[in-house]
């Protein structure tokens, strides 16, 4: 499982950064990024939380 972005959505809140550091980061222009690769298992329940917890609907999952 992998998570994706929609760049047009996102507005860089940051919320995901601040729930699972290790997959979420915003640059230096508040751009957000995400590591790229499946996530392990034990990021799946924080990079939900993260998924749900953005203000803007611009996460979600991938295969």
């Amino acid at each position: 499982m992998k998570v994706g972005v929609d760049p047009a959505l996102c507005e860089a809140h940051g919320e995901c950064v601040s729930i699972l550091p290790e997959v979420f980061d915003l640059d230096d222009d508040e751009v957000l990024q995400i590591r790229d690769g499946e996530l392990a298992a034990d990021e799946i329940p924080l990079a939900e939380r993260a998924v749900a917890s953005c203000p803007m609907g611009a996460l979600r999952f991938t295969r």
